[in-house]
């Protein structure tokens, strides 16, 4: 556990935004770059990622983003020399009614737009690619073959040692107590294991962002959604090749976990928390939700019947922070220089974490592209918005995840 410093810029989060902040502003130049993480890295929310990757987005902008994080797992090891277990299986988006089948025409286009490769498979071609699947009620399946999925723990390992090579410094088991802010700017950090100073924040706190602004004066909707999934061990006929899958017309997503079944999905009666009783250092993990489980199981079960007798081997849960329009919020707070925000990345914090810290990086350009401009906290401030209505807007995001009318930032 190495010692808190004095740094010309402070990250505060661990996980894969605060690590991927870490390596791409060191790799911009900046040289004196601290993270700040109350666990182990990687230990709290990126750790309980599904670490899927998927490029098809329902707006230019979001599908650029996507490439980018995905142009940078194919290289990472490759110019690092630290593997993020990156394997580009390809995804299948499956419609079982024709609105969804459209949904997916519109999806197609934004994509071909943003010069992303993708086709619709042919039944043949589907049950090549997808043998385990039953397809009588596919009406559609929208391939994309670079889209694939990686180890969460891998990828922010990676961004870390690269980060350290490139001078940035690790204080793990180090909780933020305050922010030190004089003259309308950010000066210092106080934390359980003493006061440094510091000329920038950048708040990568994930589910205790909201917290950590806070501290600022500045607050920020910034809700915490439960989101889990269940891995099954072996299954017949899943392997690591076999590519992601997307269901949204049962809400869920699923992919294999070497030869067992991973499976996730999007309740539509979400659990948030209230984020005003969300305090920094809180322990936010919660029991297995059963009943919500067994409910993915059921449903994936009618289109890959095998799994119905599959034994679940673990269950990984967490609270990943939504925004109430489900945009990112990134960049400088208004009213307090030095302050960036890096949050609420509504689910998306690992497998957009690269094309994520670009934007960051671009956020502190004097000039940044206007879709950068867009993501920016000051679309909260002055606070127009109250804490109940925001939360249940940001609720909503995360159970309408997969609507027909498509949300994300």
């Amino acid at each position: 556990m190495a010692d808190v410093r004095d740094a010309e810029v402070t990250i505060v989060g661990g996980g894969a935004i605060g690590c991927a902040v870490a390596h791409v502003l060191a790799g911009a130049g900046y040289r004196d770059i601290q993270v700040l993480e109350q666990g182990e890295l990687a230990g709290a929310t990126s750790g309980q990622a599904a670490g899927l990757v998927g490029q098809v987005r329902a707006s230019k902008e979001r599908c650029l983003l996507a490439m980018a994080s995905v142009a940078v797992y194919a290289r990472i090891e490759q110019e690092t020399g630290y593997p993020a277990d990156w394997r580009q299986t390809g995804s299948v988006r499956i419609a079982a009614t024709p609105q969804r089948a459209a949904e997916f025409q519109a999806l197609a286009g934004v994509a071909r737009s943003a010069g992303l490769e993708v086709e619709f498979l042919s039944t043949a071609r589907l049950a090549e690619l997808c043998p385990m699947l039953d397809s009588t009620r596919v009406t559609a399946a929208l391939w994309c073959p670079t889209d694939g999925y990686l180890q969460p723990h891998s990828l922010v390992t990676a961004y870390a040692r690269a980060a350290r090579d490139q001078g940035v410094t690790f204080a793990t088991h180090t909780t933020v107590t305050g922010l030190r802010i004089i003259g309308g700017a950010v000066r210092g950090v106080h934390t359980d294991r003493g006061t440094i100073a510091t000329d920038m924040v950048i708040n990568a706190a994930g589910p205790w962002a909201g917290a950590v602004a806070a501290l600022a004066g500045q607050p920020l909707p910034i809700v915490p959604v439960r989101h889990e999934y269940f891995v099954t061990r072996a299954v017949a006929g899943w392997h690591s090749d076999l590519p992601v899958l997307r269901l949204p017309d049962i809400r869920l997503y699923a992919r294999a976990e070497g030869p067992g079944l991973l499976c996730g999905g999007w309740e539509p009666n979400g659990h948030s928390l209230d984020p005003r009783g969300v305090s920094i250092g809180q322990a936010l993990a919660v029991a297995p939700d059963w009943e919500v489980l067994s409910g993915f199981a059921r449903d994936f079960a009618t289109y890959a019947p095998d799994v119905t007798e599959a034994e679940v081997r673990e269950v990984f849960r967490g609270f990943p922070a939504f925004s109430p329009d489900g945009r990112f919020i990134v960049g400088p707070v208004p009213g307090v220089r030095g302050l960036v925000m890096a949050a609420a990345c509504n689910a998306h914090g690992v497998s957009g974490s690269a094309g994520l810290a670009g934007h960051v990086l671009d956020s502190l350009q004097p000039d940044p592209s206007p879709y950068v401009k867009s993501l920016s906290p000051s679309r909260y401030y002055p606070p127009t918005w109250d804490w109940e209505s925001a939360r249940a807007q940001a609720q909503s995001v995360y159970q309408d995840y997969y609507s027909l009318s498509p949300v994300g930032g």
